[in-house]
C-alpha cells in the first residue's frame, strides 16, 4: 500500500508510504484514483514515511492535487511539501500558463515571480566561484606536493650519481638545447633588430643615436634574451615533456615502470627537469651573443657606426651584474617550465582528448609562470638596487 487514507471531520488525511518511483507508477497510479473526494473540504498530506520519491512520483502526486483543488478541496501538506514536487511544479507552471492561454496580466505576473531567480542564479555564480577556488587550491596543493616529491628524488640520487641517470640528462639536454638552437638564434636576432631599428627611428630626432646600442645591450642581456628564449623552449619542451609522459600514461608504461619496481620520477621527470636546467642556460648565452650581433647588424646598415665603435659602447654599457641579471633567472625559468610540463603528463587519464588538453595547459601554465616569475625578479631587483 502507498497510500492510506484517514477520513476526518474535515475531510481526508493522506499518508504517503514505501517508494513513490516509477516502477511503481501502476501502484500509485491506482491507489491514487481510488481515493474518494467526494464531501471533503481539506485534505491534509502527510510525507514523512516516504522511502523514496522520483519526479515521476512527484508529477503523479502533483495532478492529484491539482484534481482535489479543482474538485473545491483545500490541499495541505504535513510540513514541507517534497522538493521533487516543488521542482516538477516549478517547471511545468509557465508551460501550463502558455498553453492554457493566461491573461497577459496573469503572464505578467508570472513572469515576475519567475524574475525573482536571481537568487538562484547568484547561488549558482558563488556555486562556479567555489567550485573554481577549490579546483586552484587543490592544483596549487597538487603542485606542491609534485615538487616536494622531485625535491625529495633528487635529495635520494645525490649519494648515488649513477641515480641522476646522466644518460638521460645527456639525452634532454641535446633535445631541448642544441636542436632548439636555431629558433632561438632566430628569434633573438630579429627582436634585437627590431629593438635597434625603433631604438634609432626615436633617438635620432634628438641626435642621441648612440644610445641605440645601450638599449639594445641592456634590453636583450637583462630580460629580452632569457625571457624569449624561455617562452620559445616553454612552447617547444614544455609541451614534448607532457605529450611524451602523457602518451607513456595512456599506454601504461609509468604502470609498467612501477611494477618493475622503477620510480616514474626517477626515470622520467628528474631527468628532464635537470636536462632543462642545464640547456636554458646555455640557450640564453646563445641568444645574448645573436641579439648582440643583431643590434651590430643594424647599427652598421642603418647608422653607419663602425663594428669597433660598437664594440666600445657595448663594453661601457654592460654593468658587473647587467649580463648574471638575466642567466640567474635562466635555472628558474627551467625548472618552472619542466615541472609544468612533467606535471601535468603525469596527470594525463583516460583518453587522447585529456593528453592534449593538458598539454595545451601546461604551455599556458608554463609561459604565466615564465611571465610571473620575470615580473617578481624585476622587483627584487629593483629593490636591492641590482
Amino acid at each position: 500500500m502507498v497510500v492510506e487514507v484517514i477520513r476526518t471531520e474535515g475531510g481526508l488525511a493522506l499518508q504517503l508510504t514505501g517508494e513513490w518511483r516509477a516502477l511503481a507508477y501502476r501502484q500509485i497510479d491506482t491507489a491514487l484514483a481510488a481515493v474518494d473526494l467526494s464531501g471533503a473540504h481539506r485534505i491534509e498530506i502527510a510525507t514523512d514515511r516516504l522511502a523514496a520519491l522520483d519526479l515521476t512520483g512527484a508529477w503523479r502526486l502533483r495532478e492529484f492535487v491539482r484534481h482535489a483543488r479543482a474538485a473545491g478541496a483545500e490541499v495541505a501538506f504535513a510540513g514541507t511539501p517534497p522538493d521533487q514536487l516543488r521542482l516538477v511544479d516549478d517547471t511545468l507552471r509557465p508551460i501550463e500558463a502558455e498553453a492554457e492561454g493566461t491573461a497577459p496580466g496573469a503572464v505578467k505576473g508570472l513572469r515576475e515571480e519567475l524574475t525573482e531567480l536571481p537568487a538562484e542564479a547568484e547561488v549558482a555564480t558563488l556555486t562556479f566561484i567555489g567550485r573554481r577556488a577549490v579546483t586552484l587550491w587543490r592544483d596549487m596543493i597538487g603542485a606542491l606536493a609534485f615538487l616536494g616529491r622531485l625535491s625529495a628524488t633528487a635529495l635520494g640520487a645525490l649519494p648515488h650519481p649513477r641515480g641522476l641517470r646522466p644518460t638521460s640528462i645527456a639525452r634532454h639536454v641535446y633535445d631541448t638545447g642544441i636542436t632548439a638552437i636555431p629558433i632561438v638564434a632566430l628569434i633573438a636576432f630579429l627582436i634585437s633588430v627590431i629593438i635597434a631599428y625603433m631604438s634609432a627611428q626615436q633617438l635620432r630626432g634628438f641626435g642621441a643615436e648612440i644610445f641605440v646600442v645601450d638599449l639594445v645591450t641592456i634590453g636583450v642581456l637583462r630580460e629580452l634574451g632569457v625571457l624569449l628564449t624561455a617562452i620559445i623552449v616553454a612552447g617547444r619542451s614544455g609541451s614534448a615533456y607532457a605529450a611524451e609522459i602523457g602518451s607513456m600514461k595512456l599506454n601504461e608504461e609509468v604502470d609498467a615502470l612501477q611494477a618493475t619496481g622503477v620510480d616514474p620520477f626517477e626515470a622520467l621527470v628528474l631527468p628532464r627537469v635537470l636536462g632543462l636546467v642545464i640547456s636554458l642556460p646555455l640557450l640564453t648565452v646563445v641568444a645574448d651573443l645573436i641579439g648582440l650581433v643583431g643590434g651590430a647588424v643594424l647599427c652598421a646598415y642603418l647608422l653607419h657606426m663602425p663594428l669597433d665603435q660598437y664594440v666600445t659602447r657595448v663594453s661601457q654599457a654592460i654593468s658587473a651584474t647587467t649580463f648574471w641579471v638575466g642567466i640567474i633567472k635562466a635555472p628558474v625559468f627551467a625548472v618552472l617550465i619542466a615541472m609544468a610540463g612533467t606535471h601535468r603528463g603525469m596527470q594525463v587519464r583516460g583518453s587522447s582528448r585529456e593528453l592534449g588538453r593538458l598539454t595545451t595547459v601546461a604551455v599556458v601554465q608554463a609561459i604565466f609562470l615564465v611571465i610571473l616569475a620575470d615580473a617578481l625578479f624585476a622587483v627584487l631587483f629593483m629593490e636591492i638596487g641590482v
